[in-house]
């Protein structure tokens, strides 16, 4: 697959270049062999803490855990130039794609997970001033062991005025709530039929203030119902808009699949379903997607949302963090939800496979 418009994050190898390559890391600095944290209950690690002007380039963490969905327990947040909030803040596992809490293997151009539990991303994050990240364990045991490595460089002069900034936002509906748990299936006149025209109800992955653009977003879903959870378009407003910019024509056509994955998991640079449940209460799925090809600009907001289920008849959970780069200051982040709200469960919300009528 061609990519090659898609490499300007990387420098150039035929020309030589000026900044130093740093690398923050958890190695032992008595010279022994335990290259590994330990973050009690509760407890916040900076992984970084340095002075710009310069650019994260690589994130790499793998955790020895021994609780359950600790990747939904453990918070990831990066601080940039000495903002008192983040402007990314997610579950780590999130971050890297892993919605549903567990772990499985993918890849695409800036995140991966490789063999195993290699939590690995190669998001351009620049800083004109100072860069901070922390991991914060809100789980009840502690992280064993936590192993990271971040690759930054110094910048030999000052980053460009217009530069933009890394963000990265964690939303969840747990569940989403339709307007019906009484059909049979997705295609029947009652929701097949229904109009949404300005995306009222729709899930939302991000709602950003300022300019900037929206570079993608990972997704994950855990059915409440029987049946294909993927039967609503996506939807942007970009600017103030009251109708969509954007809309598209279905969950995997947004995701680039076609005709529900075929049932099958794929990983591609741009786009993938690593995860493809089997279309009944309980399943699993997750989807990503990334506009490297044409980031989607905005230049005074953008609202970039999904719906679920046609016109939002369907009550499953979704859980997401949407990639996007703007200039500072950021709009307050929605609160993170308390730990065990955090943790993937199935609702009971009625409708076809689900056994009851509770909203």
């Amino acid at each position: 697959m061609a990519m090659a418009q898609t490499q300007n994050w990387q420098p150039d190898i035929t020309q030589q270049q000026t900044y130093t390559l740093h690398r923050a890391s958890s190695f032992d600095p008595s010279g022994g062999n335990a290259d590994f944290r330990t973050v009690a209950p509760g407890a916040t690690y900076t992984v970084l803490d340095t002075d710009g002007p310069g650019t994260i380039s690589h994130i790499w963490f793998t955790i020895n855990d021994r609780e359950a969905y600790h990747l939904k327990r453990i918070v990831l947040r990066i601080y940039w130039d000495g903002e008192a909030t983040p402007s990314v803040e997610t579950p780590i596992g999130d971050f890297f794609g892993l919605g549903l809490g567990t772990y499985h293997n993918w890849q695409s151009e800036m995140l991966s997970v490789g063999s195993i539990k290699a939590l690995n991303s190669y998001f351009p994050m620049p800083y004109r001033k100072h860069a901070r990240i922390t991991v914060t364990n809100e789980g009840k045991e502690p992280i064993d062991s936590l192993y990271y490595n971040v690759d930054y460089r110094t910048e030999s002069h000052q980053l460009p005025e217009d530069t933009l900034y890394f963000h990265a936002q964690y939303r969840q509906a747990q569940p989403n709530h339709g307007w019906t748990n009484d059909w049979p299936n997705n295609y029947v006149p009652l929701t097949n039929n229904k109009a949404n025209l300005d995306g009222k109800d729709n899930y939302v992955w991000l709602d950003a203030k300022g300019h900037g653009q929206y570079v993608g977003v990972t997704m994950s879903v855990l059915q409440n119902q029987d049946g294909w959870w993927g039967e609503g378009d996506d939807m942007f407003f970009i600017d103030g808009a009251k109708l969509p910019s954007i809309n598209g024509t279905g969950s995997e056509d947004y995701f680039l699949g076609a005709w529900d994955f075929g049932g099958k998991s794929f990983s591609y640079q741009l786009y993938g379903a690593p995860v493809v449940g089997e279309e009944l209460a309980g399943a699993r799925s997750s989807v990503y997607r990334f506009h490297f090809d044409a980031p989607i600009p905005f230049t005074k907001s953008i609202k970039a949302t999904i719906e679920h289920g046609h016109a939002n008849h369907r009550s499953d959970n979704y859980y997401s963090v949407a990639y996007w780069y703007q200039a500072e200051p950021h709009a307050p982040f929605p609160a993170l939800p308390p730990v065990e709200q955090r943790i993937p469960a199935l609702q009971m919300v009625g409708g076809p496979g689900n056994g009851s009528s509770t909203h």
